[in-house]
């Protein structure tokens, strides 16, 4: 799953259980039947489940480029070396 299929899934997951725990609280005060306005919203977290756990294709629109072993290899990480973190100073509180 790309970042964006990330954001997508994640926007998906809140409307689905918005629109559930609407549906489940008009049912139940329509029927007052608690135990059937938890059925429904326990329905409705089920179908969210299913739409935004697996990775479906549709989240996977914008993958990323990864470089492959030899590119990495010519373009070494930078090192911290201590010095530049030892300067630094911890914020927080004095005793």
């Amino acid at each position: 799953m790309d970042w964006q299929g990330q954001k997508r899934a994640e926007m998906l997951m809140q409307l689905l259980l918005v629109a559930s725990a609407v549906a489940a609280f008009l049912v139940g005060y329509a029927m007052a039947d608690f135990q059937l306005m938890l059925l429904v919203y326990a329905g409705g977290v089920v179908l969210t489940a299913l739409v935004t756990v697996p990775n479906w294709p549709f989240f996977n629109r914008h993958p990323l480029k990864w470089l492959d072993a030899a590119e990495a290899d010519r373009h070494p990480r930078p090192q911290v070396s201590a010095a530049t973190t030892a300067g630094k100073k911890k914020i927080g509180k004095n005793k």
